[in-house]
């Protein structure tokens, strides 16, 4: 098992090399960007396998415990070791991770965006899954931040070099946004490795604060704080997000969102909450506070997009729509219960799925349409996607009603908890601050549900303005194959959320009762 993690971390990496190296005359088919594509969907196909074998062979009895761990010295005067190890926690995020990577070869296999070489495309996707899957298996603070850099080069030159209108703008903004934050993120794990002789993030979540002042732990929670919510993004450092998302390609913005935005919320379980609990707590009702402030001001952004005559990019309102579900998940983590907790990192995994889901669908749309503004596609009686393509429009509503939070489906479960964690907060926590934090955010989900029906009701509905062109492509073969699963999981996870309740519930007590189950 401790191979088998070692290679899911590692085996991407190899494979960017390989991508960049000459195809084999037998494997070239009908040309090298062809091979190289191939390649992708084979790498990405193998660590998919070995993460689903991974989690097959997990022990679900003790998901509480660090499994398939390797422990060995890097550098040894810092005291720095490379520490790999995964628990109930970090298990779904790195199959989540896995499972997106590989969708997002398998459409571009078919769907290449275009620019520059496969070559390179293939090259610094894989580069961004080896990062994505380190952040989530690295039990070392500085191997943490390292990972957590990694993935900045590769999204950026997806987006600059394979993004579509005002892609250099967008992609400048993404990295000088994630850099600064990370600079200050890493002088507060500094702090944390100085004060108490270690980075080890195990020993550091036994340990539970006890090696540290509150002081020191309000300001290491404050400098990784800001780092891990420009991750985030919470408002109101959110402004790179819908930038890079209207400017990136179909298969970046789905990995933004259903990867690179977890790795924020990940940290604030992971590091903030078991290594420095006295200053999360200082911090909380303010974390809380961004957070329902996100929750309202991203679905009032949306409605706004959503009106008619101001010429809203969809692809913009679904990035927007993320600041509002990534408020949840913080919203939840402020709670620091374990309810709350498991509500956020379930929502973590939900998110992923539809929105990853809904990215891929304005994709298609945008590729038959030739533009994602919401005023074009919908038309002057709206777009009649459900006459002119039922299939495309039925998956849109599906996502749609999935990411409002439709009980029975995945968004549901993770934002519910949340709310429950908020409705009674942690000891000594303010409970009618909570109270108020959860009625905002109540409020929230109604907000959301109106932006997502008038989407639907503009797209989907109606009468075509054209009756010459009544028919549009419907979802091909590669569209079902690349958005099936997440349909399937989406359901699953809303109809059994035991599933992951399951594995994250145990760790969760653990990580808040200072490592002790």
């Amino acid at each position: 098992m401790q191979f088998l993690l070692a290679f899911i971390v590692v085996g991407p990496l190899v494979g960017a090399v390989a991508a960049l190296l000459p195809a084999p005359p037998g494997l070239k088919g009908k040309s090298p960007g062809q091979a190289v594509l191939r390649h992708g969907v084979t790498v990405t196909g193998a660590i998919l396998l070995a993460t689903i074998v991974l989690a097959l062979g997990f022990d679900r009895d003790h998901a509480s415990t660090m499994q398939a761990t390797t422990d060995i010295k890097w550098i040894p005067t810092l005291n720095v070791r490379i520490h790999l190890g995964i628990d109930g926690i970090s298990l779904p995020l790195l199959v989540l991770t896995a499972l997106l990577t590989f969708l997002c070869a398998l459409y571009s296999y078919f769907k290449m965006p275009a620019g520059p070489s496969p070559q390179a495309f293939v090259a610094l996707l894989l580069v961004l899954e080896s990062g994505t899957l380190a952040t989530f298996a690295v039990l070392d603070l500085l191997l943490f931040f390292l990972a957590f850099e990694m993935v900045l080069i590769p999204m950026y030159f997806l987006i600059a070099r394979w993004g579509g209108d005002q892609r250099q703008p967008a992609a400048w903004k993404f990295i000088l946004y994630t850099l600064l934050g990370s600079v200050v993120m890493l002088l507060g794990l500094l702090l944390i490795g100085l004060k108490t002789g270690t980075f080890d993030m195990v020993a550091l979540a036994t340990d539970n604060g006890r090696g540290m002042t509150t002081s020191v732990q309000v300001i290491a929670v404050l400098a990784i704080g800001i780092g891990l919510a420009v991750k985030t993004p919470m408002w109101p450092l959110h402004s790179w997000l819908p930038d890079a998302h209207t400017a990136a390609p179909t298969v970046g913005s789905v990995l933004l969102a259903g990867v690179l935005l977890k790795m924020g919320t990940y940290g604030f379980v992971r590091i903030v909450l078991p290594i420095a609990p006295d200053g999360m707590h200082r911090f909380a009702p303010y974390l809380a506070a961004f957070a329902v402030a996100g929750i309202i001001y991203g679905s009032l952004a949306c409605l706004a997009l959503a009106k008619r005559g101001n010429k809203g990019d969809l692809k913009r309102l679904i990035a927007y729509s993320s600041v509002g579900h990534m408020g949840f998940v913080l919203l939840g983590i402020a709670s620091m219960t374990p309810t709350g907790v498991n509500g956020a990192l379930f929502a973590n995994i939900a998110h992923g799925l539809i929105t990853g889901l809904l990215f891929f669908l304005v994709g298609a749309l945008k590729d038959r349409y030739g533009t994602a503004d919401l005023d074009t596609l919908s038309g002057a009686t709206g777009a009649a996607l459900y006459g002119r393509a039922p299939r495309l429009g039925g998956l849109l509503a599906f996502a749609a009603v999935a990411s409002l939070g439709l009980p029975g489906l995945a968004g549901f479960w993770g934002e519910m908890l949340a709310m429950f964690g908020a409705f009674r907060p942690a000891d000594g926590l303010s409970r009618p601050a909570f109270l108020t934090f959860m009625a905002i955010a109540a409020f929230g989900t109604l907000l959301t549900a109106a932006y997502l029906l008038v989407v639907v009701r503009r797209i989907c509905m109606g009468a075509p303005e054209d009756r010459q062109e009544l028919r549009l492509v419907d979802v091909q073969g590669y569209e079902a194959a690349s958005w099936s699963p997440l349909v399937a999981l989406t359901v699953l996870a809303g109809l059994w959320p035991a599933v992951l309740l399951g594995l994250t519930d145990p760790a969760v007590h653990k990580l808040l009762a200072g490592g002790k189950s």
